[in-house]
């Protein structure tokens, strides 16, 4: 009995034989190559170093490139404060405070506020988001470095008068003196004083309360360089939220009277995206930014131009295959990389799935159909792509405060070696 063909494959049929005619013009151009002149020197220093695993690179001259930036602009007119979440290392963070001269470190958790405690008692740290109260005593149960005294050299943060009212119960329950920094809403919507008037409950409840001091505010606006012209841009995100941050200063100062002291308040804003944006009358006193001095993708922003990558994903090559094989379709391989020439060979990567992309070699890419892998990650690319096994893909993260903490030890690479390892913090001591 002769092959009769079905429906579904007869159609299947004349949509592959039309892929396959319309391929030679409407294929994407070969986007392969070798690494540049850059990479190829990283990727040397890490085989001399002889890290044949997933590693976090960063490049310290780039780091103190993208930190003589931020002092340029700040000029003075600020105080700054190291956002330790996105430099999440003591030894970053040290680095950064030699060449910056601050002391301020802005914290996000709390096993970080315990280990910056104990080993920088030199520093002054606010936190970053508002802790749960018996994450705060569990701070007080495990802090015990007498050098750094949390009565003046630590601000919580405060989003409402509920927390305001734990944190009250919890200083008197550990007889300690509690600096708070009230977190204002300047327009980011995800949390702290919306009103005016709020606020200044909260400072008289404060002035009342014999355990807590008012330490100044926060006003995190990251949101103001993304605002579209359409509802006025950046501009008038600006003006909005340093316009309620003024309002809020003024109703401290009404209710402090003669206590008011401006210059003695932590009154923080900014991030890595927004701090270009301040040109010193703004009526806040000191900016926080981390990631602009790394600069992973997201923060591929306008008002970071000045700024360059300084950190990287290394990870060694383990298998070449010179076709693009999707289980159930193998035979698509051929037509795949017909269709597109980027979609010729497959390298599969010793790890993979991190908040990272492909950036060197370039034409790189994941495949959406054989899915993502933590294990042995599959990249695609052309016959241009010049990788062998053993050889490294580098990738760029895409944020820094989650990705750096995954590989152990920073590997420093100092423009021709690795010269340091770096280790990181602990998410759970």
């Amino acid at each position: 009995m002769p092959f009769k063909p079905s429906r579904r494959q007869l159609l299947t049929g004349a949509a592959l034989g039309g892929a396959v005619i319309a391929a030679p013009f409407l294929r994407p151009e070969d986007k392969g190559g070798a690494h540049n002149a850059y990479f190829a020197r990283l990727q040397q220093a890490l085989q001399e170093a002889g890290l044949y695993r997933p590693t976090l690179v960063l490049d310290s001259e780039r780091l103190y490139n993208n930190t003589q930036r931020l002092i340029e602009h700040i000029n003075g007119d600020y105080a700054y404060r190291i956002v330790g979440k996105s430099l999440p290392s003591l030894s970053l963070i040290n680095s950064v405070r030699k060449q910056t001269g601050t002391d301020r470190v802005m914290v996000f958790h709390q096993p970080f506020l315990n280990y910056l405690a104990e080993n920088m008692p030199d520093s002054n740290l606010l936190l970053g988001k508002p802790m749960p109260a018996n994450a705060a005593k569990r701070f007080y149960a495990f802090h015990s470095n007498a050098a750094f005294d949390p009565s003046t050299q630590l601000q919580w943060l405060i989003d409402t008068p509920q927390r305001l009212s734990e944190y009250s119960q919890l200083a008197a329950a550990l007889g300690q003196t509690l600096q708070i920094n009230l977190e204002l809403d300047v327009g980011l919507h995800r949390g702290g004083f919306r009103d005016a008037g709020e606020v200044g409950l909260a400072i008289m409840s404060l002035k009342e309360d014999p355990n807590l001091e008012f330490a100044g505010f926060m006003g995190y606006e990251a949101h103001i360089s993304k605002m579209p012209g359409i509802v006025g841009g950046p501009d008038k995100a600006m003006s909005k939220a340093m316009a309620f941050y003024s309002d809020c200063l003024q109703v401290a100062q009404e209710v402090l009277g003669e206590q008011y002291r401006p210059e003695q308040l932590t009154l923080n804003a900014g991030g890595s995206s927004t701090y270009q944006m301040y040109q010193g009358d703004a009526p806040c006193n000191e900016l926080a930014v981390g990631s602009a001095l790394v600069k992973p993708s997201d923060f591929d922003v306008h008002t970071l131009n000045d700024h360059i990558p300084a950190a990287f994903i290394a990870t060694p090559v383990l298998k070449t295959l010179d076709s693009v094989e999707v289980p159930g379709l193998e035979n698509l391989a051929g037509v795949m990389g017909l269709l597109n020439p980027n979609s010729s060979r497959s390298f599969f990567t010793y790890g993979g799935y991190w908040k990272a992309n492909p950036e060197s070699p370039p034409g790189l890419s994941t495949n959406g159909l054989y899915g993502r892998s933590t294990n042995q990650e599959m990249l695609n690319g052309s016959d241009s792509v010049q990788l062998a096994v053993n050889d490294f893909v580098f990738l760029r993260p895409t944020q820094s405060e989650a990705v750096f903490l995954q590989f152990g030890d920073i590997a420093v690479f100092d423009g021709l070696h690795i010269s340091e390892n770096w280790s990181i913090f602990q998410q759970g001591a």
